[in-house]
């Protein structure tokens, strides 16, 4: 087997039992923090934690990754999620909300870490074609995800045999996943101080020396001078809150409709099959007609994602084929979102800012994401799930105008750099 095989077979590998960690316990997380607290909206808080904790880790990650490698970055990425479930479980058995949504956003940093997994991905693959190599290890997921949320029931039965809050025991199977994925991690070969990308028979360096690393605020320079790369973090950013957004409640939302346990894990399973399913298929898709396209058929899946959930909102009783199929295709948006953003980015910045960038995006991305949280339970107690569907109109509204205007500045660039070719002739 190729290096560039095994490196992506242990990414896989770890993204798997990340996959699974962190949907183990994603279905309870909200109703913990509401059983805690007795109130609907810390809720959205619970979500929020964890997502605020990928967005503080995220570049601090990608900078350890810059300095010491994408093992010893993702490594200490799970590992610190492992800690986090335990301090999660701490929480809930002494009933003390500030120690449980500690916990929680320690538990985030295995998500930063998983996103971060992408990108080492992209590092073994031909730089003209990242989106394969960064959907398959994004796919990973899949598994693990689809699995995670089944574990809620039985989870909650282990739970409560060994005398804990049921809703207690997904966040047991989370532990032990997040470890064993930081294991897997460990396995990657070492970097020294950089990394290469094969481009048939040379090797190009792809990340800057020590020395000659950016800044933070040389890097948001750059990106903010540059409308593609602006752009593609804007895609990502909007679709992790759009997703958020509507994801952090429909369990909740369920809860109210008196849906039970199980039926929260199979709507939850569908969303994050969405999510990762295809993402082989938009990663080719990504590479063979560029990123761009990616992002708009994104954008035409959220609409459709919108609309149901709004129509849903309007029936006398939520309808659970609708809420299936609108989950999915919000995971399936965001997917889209994910990988074309994500491509974009990569293909749009210099190798010396790509790192920094990525880690800025992803920072950014869970912090957005993160805000969309701490309103969602409020958004559900004042109108309801049509709110929440309503705020998400409104993020992908935001995504097209960027949209709009990255493409009249690209043209706008690319008319004057013809204009210099022919005055130079």
């Amino acid at each position: 087997m190729s290096s560039q095989k095994l490196t992506l077979a242990k990414l896989f590998t770890a993204q798997l039992f990340s996959g699974a960690g962190i949907a183990s316990g994603y279905a309870v997380g909200g109703l913990l923090a509401e059983q805690i607290s007795g109130k609907t909206a810390m809720a959205g808080f619970a979500q929020m934690s964890v997502i605020l904790g990928a967005g503080l880790v995220a570049y601090p990650l990608s900078t350890l990754a810059s300095r010491y490698g994408r093992r010893t970055a993702l490594t200490l990425g799970f590992g610190t999620g492992t800690l986090g479930a335990a301090i999660v479980l701490t929480g809930v058995a002494v009933g003390f909300l500030p120690l449980f949504m500690f916990g929680m956003m320690l538990c985030g940093s295995s998500t930063a870490a998983g996103l971060q997994a992408r990108y080492a991905a992209s590092d073994t693959a031909n730089p003209a074609k990242p989106g394969q190599a960064m959907s398959i290890v994004i796919w990973a997921t899949t598994v693990g995800s689809v699995l995670g949320p089944n574990f809620t029931e039985p989870g909650s039965r282990m739970g409560d045999a060994l005398g804990m809050n049921p809703l207690a025991g997904p966040y047991l199977i989370s532990m032990g996943c997040f470890a064993l994925a930081a294991a897997a991690a460990f396995t990657l070969t070492p970097e020294r101080h950089a990394l290469t990308h094969p481009t048939g028979d040379q090797e190009t360096t792809a990340r800057s020396a020590p020395q000659d690393r950016p800044r933070f605020g040389e890097a948001l320079r750059y990106l903010l001078s540059q409308p593609l790369a602006r752009y593609a973090v804007i895609t990502v950013i909007t679709g992790q809150m759009i997703m958020t957004n509507v994801m952090v409640m429909t369990p909740v939302h369920m809860d109210h409709q008196e849906f039970d346990l199980t039926a929260v894990g199979i709507v939850v399973s569908i969303h994050i099959l969405g999510m990762y399913v295809f993402s082989p298929v938009f990663g080719w898709m990504s590479d063979k007609w560029g990123p761009r396209a990616v992002i708009t058929a994104g954008a035409v899946v959220y609409t459709v994602t919108v609309a149901l959930g709004i129509y849903d909102s309007l029936l006398p009783t939520s309808n659970f084929a609708i809420l299936n199929v609108a989950l999915f295709l919000l995971g399936v948006g965001w997917s889209m979102f994910l990988i074309g953003g994500s491509s974009l980015l990569v293909k749009s910045v210099n190798d010396r800012m790509r790192v920094p960038l990525q880690g800025m995006s992803d920072s950014a991305m869970n912090l957005g994401g993160a805000l969309m949280a701490a309103f969602a339970g409020t958004a559900l107690q004042l109108g309801g799930f049509f709110l929440i569907n309503v705020l998400a109109a409104v993020v992908l509204l935001v995504n097209i105008v960027f949209a709009l205007l990255a493409r009249r500045r690209s043209q706008a660039s690319a008319e004057a750099r013809e204009t210099i070719s022919a005055t130079a002739r």
